[in-house]
């Protein structure tokens, strides 16, 4: 009876063994069921070039909200493609007036050339604020709607003038003209840096400033030190280059050139050699002259006309300044002239000691004694005396540049090359 009760009582699981719950190591060994070698490590990598990711565009600034692009997995660059070359190409009108502006109903008067005057509507991709009065849009060939507004017309010439690496010349690098370095920073920095002095007083900044003196003084040197201080976009013009072949073109270069600068915040147009366009104006009879005098008069109209100049400060230079024609040279256009002259012993020992900077010579040479053997140089000529120096060196198979150089220099540059210098020619004619 007593075997009987004790094998009910098991059978009932009174003392059945206690369930075994799974430790970590064996979820741990489930999870890996089905799982290939590396994927554990796929799924590693995954999450690191994710987190990298995120990483570069919280780097960058970028939220994907910002960029408005799919992920590069689902890019379709194929089908983009295709798509872009079964687009029509658009048509170039100029929006010439809008009708009912600021209303749901706006209609936009458009002129395409050669062809007709349309009123159309706008395309999907365009916004009301987008296209303005005198605007050039692009429309498609169908319905003529407005898809896109393009910028203004300017040639490809003009804007090739823009200099856009600064050039490697400070102030420092310019000598023996030290106080046209002052009055051109007075001028060009002062009114970009401190604004508000002007504004407390009530005057205007002076707008325009010619730069003239003999060849070599460092005039153009000058506008390129400008160029590198100046944070300003800063638009380079050889003279000639506006002097075209046919009629009005060169006006209208000018034109285009203030329309771009008037697009910049800040902006410096330096004229060099202004003397190519800016001659007095006369005539020989013929009109052979009459197509620079028209450039001239668009330079003179643009610089004091109906239109602001805004921000914009021109500079000019020249070594001819009595053949510029007096509509130019008037206060309101160029308020400021400044000459550069022959530097004086100082500024020649300045320009030697520039030169003599970059140049491997000698520690105890006496400047000041090779200015005093250069009278009446500019500072190109004391540029070409350290140059010559240089060959003699060379010549004699020295690796270092000698006083006695710098002087045989002198002799065959300064003394030697007397009747090419231009200087005493510029005296006779200013």
């Amino acid at each position: 009876m007593g075997a009987a009760d004790t094998d009910s009582k098991k059978e009932d699981g009174g003392d059945a063994a206690p369930i075994r719950t799974l430790d970590a190591g064996d979820i741990a060994l489930l999870k890996t069921y089905g799982l290939g070698p590396y994927a554990t490590s796929i799924k590693k990598l995954e999450e690191e070039i994710e987190e990298k990711a995120k990483a570069v565009d919280a780097l960058c600034g970028i939220k994907e909200s910002d960029t408005g692009l799919a992920p590069p997995s689902q890019w379709d660059l194929v089908a983009d493609k295709q798509t872009m070359q079964e687009e029509q190409p658009l048509q170039v009108a100029r929006c010439t007036k809008i009708i009912n502006p600021n209303t749901d109903d706006a209609q936009y008067v458009i002129n395409v050339k050669q062809i007709a005057k349309f009123v159309v509507g706008l395309g999907e991709r365009v916004a009301p604020t987008d296209v303005e009065e005198g605007m050039r849009v692009g429309v498609d060939r169908n319905k003529y709607q407005i898809q896109i507004p393009l910028p203004p017309k300017i040639d490809a010439s003009v804007t090739m003038m823009t200099v856009e690496e600064k050039p490697d010349v400070t102030y420092a690098d310019v000598g023996g003209a030290k106080e046209s370095i002052e009055k051109i920073r007075e001028v060009v920095e002062l009114p970009l840096l401190h604004p508000d002095k002007f504004v407390s007083l009530g005057i205007d900044p002076p707008k325009g400033v010619l730069l003239y003196g003999p060849p070599g003084t460092g005039k153009t040197l000058l506008a390129r030190a400008v160029a590198n201080r100046t944070d300003a976009t800063f638009i380079r013009v050889i003279g000639s280059e506006l002097v075209q072949k046919y009629t009005g073109e060169g006006a209208r270069m000018v034109r285009e050139l203030f329309q771009l600068a008037r697009t910049k915040k800040a902006c410096i147009v330096f004229f060099d050699e202004v003397d190519a366009i800016g001659g007095a104006r006369f005539d020989d009879g013929a009109g052979g002259d009459n197509e620079v005098q028209r450039t001239m008069l668009e330079i003179v109209n643009q610089l004091d006309g109906f239109d602001a100049r805004g921000n914009i400060k021109v500079l000019m230079a020249t070594n001819r300044p009595d053949t510029l024609d007096p509509a130019l040279m008037r206060p309101g256009r160029l308020d400021r002239k400044i000459e550069f002259g022959l530097p004086d012993l100082e500024g020649r020992t300045h320009i030697f000691r520039i030169h003599g900077r970059s140049i491997n010579c000698e520690r105890d040479i006496r400047w000041e004694l090779l200015a005093r053997l250069c009278p009446n140089t500019t500072g190109a000529d004391i540029r070409s005396v350290c140059t010559e120096a240089g060959m003699f060196s060379i010549r004699s198979r020295r690796k270092t540049v000698t006083e006695k150089d710098f002087l045989d220099a002198i002799n065959k540059v300064v003394k030697g090359y007397a009747k090419f210098s231009a200087t005493p020619s510029y005296m006779v004619y200013n």
